[in-house]
């Protein structure tokens, strides 16, 4: 046992002479026994191997007899050692499963379980590149956080805090706080027109689009999808084992008579749309395509899932009313979130549909998870009530036109200098559509570096595997767009920002830039 004595010694003597450490504030009992656990781990004493009697134990060590039967009683309890009447303590037979590598060399690896997954996910768990790291963040759907009124909403946090709904915080409606359903339902009617359906509150729209997918889709079926789009809906949909079908755009948005075609051909059992400011490209759907799309689908029996995820910054006009407004056939189903307005970790996103939908949504949702974040939701009505919200949403639209009015000066200033740039001035949303008139494959790794952080054409393309391999048949100056987010930065920012990615994109060019 001289080695199980030197451990010890070592393990105490570490823990007088280092105070600040973790070790220094456990009890010394726990010290005594961890170490004792782990020389039993490393087979310095074998199975069924006597060790000293407390006596011996406490002389080697100079401490307390008490404390050395404090330490093997906690290892008797975690079923290391066991006591012998007349014959003291032992190390037991089987040791627990956290030491099964306890007979083997110690720096013997151990073998990796062999999963065996159903449905294998390719996604990243975090994405390779985090758009807010960059000092340009040119990110489509970026609101600027630092604007958020966090002592304001600290404040309906605190009283939510100290007069707690007690009852509430226990299990039970899935669907989210009574209070904020009420809250959004009334915002819903009294803003976007949108009355007679239900509501459930999720853990962000993309969870939203998830449950959806997983209630309504199977492997076989089809979704059809605007030809340039949102990934992370499209992964959702491909999940269930359907197919996506894309369905062509112009400059007015998707195009009614290709959806026909596809429609005709059968199985299509959702449609996805983003109406109101296409992503990406933020065009918006007028009313005459609107009435054509909703009615191919009454025709053909296709639900409409509507991601209406920035209706709330619409600069020149009032926005055109969500489909879900007017949807007698209550096939739409709407999808919305507060993330632009607050931001993405708040995780506060909704559904809207008819009852039965919503019904089967929240069963299902209570399989995920038995509970919504109550006090965050909690705090959320309280702010909506006391009309921190809507005046938080007029000061932000004035800021995001602002803006927007910035970069349109700014993207004209470009074109004089004789840049071959085009777009169109967005009525609404939170970023610029901008045909750069040359390719930009690669241009996003080529920033990055440099500190800018864009997204391009290619990464809302139905294509697969760009851009490091691009398909022998497809030009590579096919993809010329690139999505500049204004609302995320300042004035200053942005010009800055653009001076970059105009360098970089006409490195060479005889056309000036600022």
């Amino acid at each position: 046992m001289k080695a199980l004595t030197l451990n010890l010694n070592v393990t105490l003597s570490a823990e007088k002479s280092a105070p600040n450490k973790l070790a220094a504030k456990q009890a010394k009992y726990l010290v005594i026994a961890d170490a004792l656990r782990q020389a039993i781990k490393e087979g310095q004493v074998a199975p069924t191997e006597a060790l000293p009697s407390a006596r011996k134990l406490a002389q080697q060590l100079a401490v307390n007899r008490h404390t050395i039967m404090a330490a093997l009683a906690e290892l008797v309890a975690q079923g290391w050692v066991e006591a012998k009447e007349r014959s003291g303590y032992r190390v037991v037979k089987n040791l627990p499963i956290q030491s099964s590598l306890a007979t083997h060399k110690v720096n013997q690896a151990p073998q990796n379980f062999d999963w065996q997954f159903r449905l294998k996910q390719n996604l990243p768990i975090t994405p390779k590149v985090k758009a807010s790291q960059y000092p340009y963040n040119f990110s489509g759907g970026q609101p600027d956080i630092r604007k958020f009124p966090f002592d304001e909403f600290k404040s309906h946090f605190a009283q939510t805090c100290q007069r707690p709904k007690i009852d509430n915080l226990s299990y039970g409606d899935s669907r989210g706080e009574a209070e904020l359903i009420d809250e959004i339902s009334t915002y819903l009617r009294r803003v976007r027109s949108i009355t007679g359906k239900e509501l459930m509150i999720c853990n962000g729209s993309q969870e939203a689009l998830y449950m959806v997918s997983q209630l309504l889709l199977q492997p076989g079926d089809k979704v059809a999808v605007e030809q340039l789009g949102y990934p992370p809906a499209w992964a959702a949909f491909e999940r269930t084992g359907a197919e996506l079908i894309s369905i062509k755009q112009d400059e007015r948005g998707i195009v009614p008579e290709h959806l026909a075609q596809v429609l005709e051909q059968g199985k299509v059992k959702l449609l996805y749309l983003t109406p109101l400011h296409q992503y990406p490209t933020t065009v918006s759907l007028d009313i005459s395509r609107r009435m054509q799309i909703y009615q191919l689908a009454v025709q053909y029996g296709v639900a409409i899932v509507e991601d209406d995820y920035d209706h709330e910054f619409h600069y020149d006009s009032q926005p055109i009313a969500p489909m879900a407004a007017d949807d007698p056939a209550g096939l739409v189903i709407y999808i919305s979130t507060f993330s632009k307005l607050m931001f993405g970790g708040a995780r506060i996103g909704y559904v809207v549909a008819n009852k039965v939908l919503i019904e089967q949504l929240a069963a299902y949702k209570m399989l995920m998870n038995h509970k919504s974040n109550v006090l965050v939701q909690q705090a959320v009505a309280k702010w909506m009530q006391q009309g921190g919200f809507e005046g938080h949403l007029r000061r932000m639209t004035r800021l995001y036109q602002k803006r927007r009015d910035f970069m349109v000066e700014q993207l004209k200033s470009y074109q004089e200098k004789g840049l071959p740039i085009h777009f169109v001035v967005p009525a609404g949303g939170m970023a610029i559509w901008l045909d750069t008139g040359k390719s930009i494959v690669g241009l996003k790794e080529r920033l990055l570096p440099k500190g800018v952080y864009l997204q391009t054409e290619v990464e809302f393309s139905m294509v697969k595997n760009l851009p490091c391999d691009l398909p022998a048949d497809l030009a590579k100056d096919e993809y010329r767009f690139i999505r500049l987010g204004f609302a995320a930065m300042n004035e200053t920012e942005v010009a800055q920002g653009l001076n970059i990615v105009m360098n970089l994109l006409y490195s060479g060019s005889s056309a000036p830039t600022h």
